[in-house]
């Protein structure tokens, strides 16, 4: 299968080998030409995994948009959430009838690139998936090198439209077999472990953050105390995806610190692999780092804003992002990705899931 492959991050990286390995046609574009020149100049990346260290070659590396995308069945973009409405821009021009694009994870991001689509003017005919985590646990060590240390085997994933389901299911499932259908596009952000792991870790290790050159989040970083918040934030998420409808399963966090629940995305035992290596043993800084521009500013501000739409209280994510808030110096209420900045808060329940259903029409944005 043609696939593009769009970023330059850990997840991007990790997509364009696995998929390459899995044997599909893996075009990878992105913007950066200098930071990826070797890579350029290779026509490859370096894997370091549990089979050792290989280099991969791909399809194609390329830095033209339009080359990595055109002819593609699936394009995958695991992106940060704060990048989507520029590359739903950047894409507007060059999408072609009948891809299917794959936001792992999405925090409600198909919603938001398919409406800055049909503000663009796109006439291209695509499909939006997207799922509860990134596929891969995986770290960058250089521009050319990425280390993968371990893979999802459960990926719950709605699209959007909806009712293109069974087009994108075709697709995606090619290229991820662990892909679960969900309800819609909705379930699936509200299936997103980022806004529940990583506001708790990083807020309420802020000190060891700022103080020591580098602290590694999920292992000395989880105690028992944090865990509890774990426990009370995610217990809120699962509120509001019962308030919407959503059927269970709702893939509680704590089967992914447990092996005695359900097998959890990255299945069992995952929480001790990723505690055993060193890749997450790092420099965090507070207010730039994705654990808190995409899953707190894009992600908790949009369970926390859901929340208020459906009248639910959710007193540890709206503690949480107001303390969030403080650090950065932001009304992340206020500027974050919510349901009144998606233009989404004066819907009722039913306009929204026909929406989510059916997709945008252009009379519905102005």
């Amino acid at each position: 299968m043609e696939i593009a492959v769009l970023g330059g991050g850990n997840g991007s990286y990790a997509a364009a080998i696995d998929l390459t390995e899995k044997g599909h046609h893996v075009r990878l574009w992105r913007r950066n030409q200098e930071a990826f020149s070797s890579v350029l100049e290779k026509q490859a990346i370096q894997v370091k995994d549990s089979k050792g260290t290989r280099m991969v070659p791909l399809k194609m590396a390329t830095s033209d948009l339009k080359e990595a995308v055109k002819g593609a069945d699936l394009i995958v973009i695991p992106l940060p959430a704060f990048t989507q409405r520029t590359v739903a821009k950047k894409l507007a021009p060059v999408l072609e009838n009948g891809q299917v694009i794959f936001l792992p994870p999405g925090t409600f991001g198909s919603y938001l690139m398919a409406r800055v689509l049909v503000e663009e003017g796109c006439n291209a005919e695509v499909v939006f998936a997207e799922t509860g985590t990134l596929p891969y646990l995986a770290r960058k060590h250089d521009e050319q090198t990425v280390s993968i240390s371990g893979r999802a085997t459960r990926l719950p994933t709605g699209v959007f439209p909806s009712g293109q389901s069974d087009h994108a299911f075709g697709i995606l499932q090619k290229a991820y077999p662990s892909i679960e259908p969900i309800e819609d596009a909705l379930d699936g952000a509200l299936m997103n472990a980022g806004p529940i792991i990583h506001p708790p870790l990083i807020i309420m290790n802020a000190g060891p953050i700022e103080h020591f050159e580098k602290w590694d989040i999920h292992d000395e970083g989880t105690q028992p105390s944090i865990r509890n918040v774990h426990r009370s934030l995610d217990g809120e998420r699962i509120k509001i995806r019962e308030a919407l409808d959503y059927s269970p399963p709702h893939f509680p966090l704590e089967d992914h610190y447990s092996d005695e629940g359900e097998e959890w995305m990255y299945g069992d035992g995952a929480h001790e692999e990723l505690v055993d290596g060193e890749d997450w043993y790092e420099k965090l800084d507070l207010k730039t780092h994705r654990y808190m521009q995409e899953d707190i500013v894009c992600g908790l501000a949009f369970l926390v804003s859901l929340a208020d739409w459906l009248n639910i209280k959710t007193p540890t994510a709206t503690g949480l992002l107001a303390i969030a808030s403080s650090i950065i110096d932001k009304d992340l209420r206020e500027i974050g990705r919510t349901m009144e900045n998606l233009n989404l808060s004066s819907l009722s329940k039913e306009e929204l899931k026909e929406i989510l259903e059916n997709g945008i029409k252009q009379y519905e944005i102005q």
